[in-house]
């Protein structure tokens, strides 16, 4: 079955654009010309990716990250114009995924999309240990589930794959490109904040006091790695 793609902007131009070349490489295609709209759709159909403008009329794409992200995973890809880093990191503090800046190529967008969704399917069908353990947080790839001390908690794909990279060798230290590149390849430029925004988000849903880490820990000047032994 061809995976679904839900493009999410106010020009009808851009629209047709991406709509008619992700069909040329086998995706299907739904479409929304603004926010609410898009969030319908979202809801209704389920695609397995989104790609997100940011600056739409009526509800715009924070507000949509902001509504779409309490009760769905589905990764998103914000299409933006602003060109300022801060706008960036909100969308990612939001629950993005990656963002791609306009204009920008029909091949790196398509790049950029199987980057994404190559990590959701590795982390679906991951060939490494079915289960992480370290304290009481669980990993499970067979499910792709996180739980903390038995609750379930909902992480976007690329903080189940950082997560994932991280509780799979304990104590080791990730450089902040290290854990880019791990998420976006080599091919791309890409910002190194962007990690530590996806950090803040896991330890707000992963860390009883997120200023006091117990597993995910900050090593100065280093990276950040999965603490071994998680004071209790």
């Amino acid at each position: 079955m061809k995976q679904a793609i839900l493009v999410v902007d106010d020009h009808a131009s851009v629209r047709t654009m991406i709509a008619e070349y992700l069909e040329e490489q086998g995706y299907r295609v739904l479409t929304a010309g603004d926010g609410n709209e898009g969030l319908m759709l979202a809801r209704r159909m389920r695609p397995d990716l989104i790609l997100l403008d940011i600056m739409m009329p009526g509800l715009d794409g924070l507000g949509f990250l902001q509504a779409y992200r309490r009760d769905h995973t589905a990764p998103v890809i914000l299409l933006t114009a602003r060109i300022e880093e801060t706008d960036k990191v909100v969308g990612l503090e939001l629950g993005a995924d990656d963002y791609i800046t306009k204009p920008f190529g029909m091949k790196e967008l398509v790049a950029r999309i199987r980057a994404v969704l190559r990590r959701v399917s590795t982390a679906q069908q991951s060939t490494t240990q079915e289960q992480l353990r370290v304290g009481d947080l669980l990993l499970d790839h067979t499910m792709r589930e996180v739980r903390v001390a038995g609750q379930a908690v909902n992480l976007t794909p690329s903080e189940f794959s950082l997560l994932s990279l991280l509780m799979a060798s304990p104590g080791r230290v990730y450089s902040r490109e290290q854990l880019l590149e791990h998420l976006q390849g080599n091919a791309f430029e890409g910002v190194e904040r962007t990690i530590d925004v996806h950090i803040r988000n896991l330890r707000k849903k992963l860390e009883p006091d997120p200023a006091r880490p117990r597993y995910v820990e900050t090593v100065f000047g280093a990276g950040y790695r999965c603490c071994a032994q998680p004071d209790r």
